[in-house]
């Protein structure tokens, strides 16, 4: 059952990224995503604790596309405007997240906006390099770097 749901999950997703209809692009999304969940089955067994909650992904998800948006435009500005300042380091932030697999969302998140990028994840500590070092403490640079991630992460 696993297997049948993970090939349809990606055939539409597959779908949804072609916009194509055509019979050769559905053939090939089709095999695609048949090998790929026949590779995630034998290779990922099943976890009972994961609860898929889709209402929370597409919180998260309106919560990174606010991230990436003023990101860019801060990014942007400094770029448009040298005036404006620059003051670049590496910074420490701690995450209260268990999962591996959301520190790896909150790690992949950071990355993609402009401005910053996860250098390092260890343990429940993870090391950023960010463009504009505004937080000296690493309770302030984790609120201003992952706060609203890490609050939308927990619920998922």
């Amino acid at each position: 059952m696993r297997f049948v749901f993970w090939t349809v999950f990606l055939f539409i997703i597959w779908v949804g990224l072609t916009m194509s209809f055509s019979t050769q692009e559905l053939t090939t999304g089709f095999f695609v995503s048949f090998i790929i969940a026949m590779l995630y089955v034998k290779y990922y067994p099943t976890n009972h604790n994961f609860k898929f909650r889709p209402i929370a992904y597409i919180i998260y998800l309106f919560t990174f596309l606010k991230a990436l948006v003023l990101a860019n435009w801060d990014v942007a500005r400094r770029v448009i405007d040298p005036k404006l300042p620059i003051n670049p380091g590496i910074v420490a932030i701690k995450t209260d997240l268990k999962e591996d697999y959301k520190k790896l969302m909150l790690a992949n998140s950071i990355t993609l906006t402009p401005g910053t990028i996860t250098m390092d994840v260890r343990d429940d500590t993870l090391f950023i390099h960010w463009i504009d070092v505004t937080a000296t403490s690493i309770e302030e640079a984790s609120e201003v770097i992952a706060g609203d991630f890490e609050r939308t992460l927990k619920n998922l």
